[in-house]
């Protein structure tokens, strides 16, 4: 049986407290990375969104637009049996 002297158990508990200390930084590091995961899926659910009513938009700005068209106006050229002469 080997008995341990004061110094050598507080040598043990401060490497233990260490890789606990270590363990539990480790640990915490997860919820980071799934913070950041969440935040990407939210960014791009946002970026989705934004393509979807950008899309939209421009749908129905085309749609107006081609019910305001007015029938065009053809232009006829002026000839010289056309113009009034003063004189």
């Amino acid at each position: 049986m080997r008995v341990h002297s004061l110094a050598e158990r507080e040598l043990t508990l401060i490497l233990s407290s260490n890789h606990r200390a270590r363990a539990e930084a480790a640990f915490k590091k997860v919820p980071g990375a799934q913070g950041r995961e969440r935040a990407a899926m939210e960014y791009e659910a946002a970026a989705q969104s934004d393509r979807e009513k950008t899309a939209r938009l421009r749908a129905l700005r085309l749609a107006k637009e081609a019910a305001n068209v007015e029938p065009s106006v053809e232009k006829k050229s002026i000839t010289a049996s056309d113009r009034q002469f003063r004189g």
